[in-house]
């Protein structure tokens, strides 16, 4: 078996010598690719300015906000401290009488009239 044969039943196809148009169909390719390309590199150094830009402000807002909810907790903890104070000092944390409760006396009422009756209820 002859190796030309060899490599065609293989799947391999011989290389064909370096040609002055093959080189030169490559050299156009890559101006043509490389030219293109350069053309649009500046948006590449745009896209990671406003990236960084975009990160700084993040970053800016996120310690502005978290300051700000600081601010808001210490002062919502002085608020309770102070109302809790005049609550105690005022008297309103002492324990309140239970409210009138209707049935309560309806209950009351009809034990004393069945103990009245002698055990028997009368409407």
């Amino acid at each position: 078996m002859s190796e030309a044969m060899w490599r065609k039943e293989a799947g391999v196809i011989p290389q064909s010598t370096p040609s002055m148009a093959t080189y030169t169909e490559a050299m156009n390719k890559f101006t043509k690719a490389a030219t293109e390309f350069m053309e649009h590199v500046h948006l590449l150094n745009e896209a990671r300015d406003a990236y960084q830009t975009a990160m700084a402000n993040s970053t800016a807002l996120r310690n502005s906000l978290d300051t700000g909810d600081q601010a808001l907790r210490a002062l919502m903890t002085q608020m309770e401290q102070v109302a809790s104070a005049h609550l105690r000092e005022s008297g309103f944390e002492r324990k309140r009488p239970e409210p009138f409760k209707p049935e309560a006396s309806k209950v009351e009422a009809i034990r004393t009239n069945t103990e009245s009756t002698g055990g028997k209820f009368l409407p």
